[in-house]
């Protein structure tokens, strides 16, 4: 056989394979992209991908054309995420994703006791750790999650030296947080496989900084209905009113902390939480922090300098 018959036969040959080499991201072993063959263009290969995945939500943040997030379709509310994926953990939640600590009631940070203190140059700074076993794509949107406390609240999330409280951000099984600071280590668990995405990012560090979800506030009654029918009665006491301090803002449907409208629900389709007087209110988004979800964080620590 001679040198151009056989070139021709291995072109063949390569043409009808359907592996190819592997391609590590980020350096996880465990994550094995296996390529189509060579006979599939670049495009042909990205369409067909992108056909098999959630539709992507293009997230713009106050007006940074540079500061761009893909998020998952906001189809599914943050709750509802956090809730599948919290099946797996054997940690004792409240309201799904809030940890009860042994040291206090879960449930009691409506006064100073569990907030970060403020330094002197007027900054509330957070010490926080990442474990390694986040990829750095997955540091990049914590870090773009934290972005949005350090441009428009005085709230500063710094890596931790030698601080004695301080957040450990570490892929456990689920997505949850203490109410507050709690006092020495204490963990905001991200689950890399149904926590890393903007909204529960900001979720849980919301909780950390001692944020309720906003349908357990003391007034929620006259903007939202429970309907108590639709709910396990052992799973009751996640919509119990708490004794929260509501910082003078209104009653806020858009919150990142707000439940959806069906979670816990133990029929299928059926609503929990209803708005009222206008049922067809949106709730449960997963974007990120509302303007009053900001605007909470400056009132309750104090952000002076942000115009409170």
């Amino acid at each position: 056989m001679d040198l151009r018959a056989s070139i021709s036969l291995l072109v063949l040959l390569l043409l009808g394979l359907s592996k190819a080499l592997p391609v590590m991201e980020d350096g996880d072993e465990n994550l094995i992209y296996i390529e189509e063959p060579y006979s599939v263009d670049i495009t042909t290969q990205i369409l067909a991908t992108n056909n098999s995945l959630p539709k992507a939500l293009l997230v713009m943040e106050d007006g940074d054309e540079d500061e761009i997030l893909i998020e998952e379709s906001d189809s599914v509310d943050i709750t509802t995420q956090i809730l599948a994926t919290n099946n797996a953990s054997s940690e004792f939640l409240m309201e799904g994703d809030i940890v009860v600590p042994r040291t206090r009631n879960a449930m009691a940070c409506w006064n100073n006791q569990c907030l970060w203190r403020k330094s002197s140059n007027g900054k509330v700074q957070v010490p926080f750790r990442v474990n390694s076993r986040f990829s750095s794509n997955e540091r990049k949107k914590i870090q773009n999650a934290m972005a949005t406390f350090h441009r428009r609240t005085c709230v500063q999330f710094v890596a931790h030296w030698a601080q004695r409280d301080y957040i450990s951000i570490e892929n456990r099984a689920g997505c949850f947080s203490s109410l507050g600071r709690t006092g020495g280590r204490q963990v905001v668990s991200l689950n890399r496989r149904g926590c890393v995405y903007h909204g529960i990012i900001q979720h849980e560090l919301l909780h950390a900084l001692g944020f309720y979800h906003e349908q357990t506030r003391s007034d929620r009654d006259q903007y939202v209905k429970i309907n108590w029918n639709y709910i396990n009665p052992q799973l009751a006491s996640n919509f119990r009113i708490q004794r929260t301090n509501n910082l003078n803002t209104p009653y806020d449907y858009t919150s990142v902390m707000h439940y959806g409208r069906t979670d816990f629900t133990t029929q299928r389709g059926k609503e929990t939480i209803t708005p009222i007087p206008n049922p067809n209110v949106q709730i449960g988004q997963r974007r990120g922090m509302s303007t009053t979800d900001i605007l909470r964080i400056n009132k309750l620590y104090g952000c002076c300098e942000y115009g409170v």
